[in-house]
């Protein structure tokens, strides 16, 4: 009714089953090899994507403060500028430029007020030597018409 296998023969299976399992982990070491710097170049290409992405938008708000600081009935350029760059800095962005077209302080009613916030990428960046954005510069401008009555 049973068959009893050989002494030897058992030896045999397990002989042959380390072996299996032997190369079943040298595939698995040879496959993260292939695919591990791919996979480390794809995250940390996205973490200088998002990061890149944060500070476009960080930099559209502070142009938005700096040109609502600067279209006040007694506003000045350095009020302007000093909101857009501490809006930028308590977001973690330091470093940014601030250029207001024309001065706030000599324009009239109704005048278009541009602050344009400007930051290179490289100043910025979490990333160690940036590859993608590297030598991009990022920058934001709003617009908005003086307040008052003339």
């Amino acid at each position: 009714m049973f068959r009893r296998l050989h002494p030897t023969s058992n030896r045999r299976k397990a002989r042959n089953l380390t072996r299996a399992v032997a190369l079943q982990r040298g595939v698995a070491a040879v496959e993260f090899a292939v695919v591990a710097p791919v996979f480390f170049l794809m995250v940390i290409g996205f973490i200088e994507l998002g990061r890149g992405l944060m500070v476009q938008q960080v930099l559209t708000n502070a142009s938005r403060v700096g040109v609502r600081e600067a279209i006040g009935l007694h506003a000045s350029e350095a009020d302007s500028r000093t909101a857009a760059q501490e809006y930028a800095e308590g977001a973690s962005v330091p470093g940014v430029t601030v250029t207001i077209s024309p001065d706030p302080g000599a324009a009239s009613a109704g005048t278009e007020i541009t602050v344009n916030v400007s930051v290179p990428y490289t100043e910025v960046s979490w990333v160690p030597s940036p590859w993608f954005l590297g030598s991009t510069t990022l920058e934001a401008e709003s617009v908005m018409r003086k307040e008052g009555f003339e």
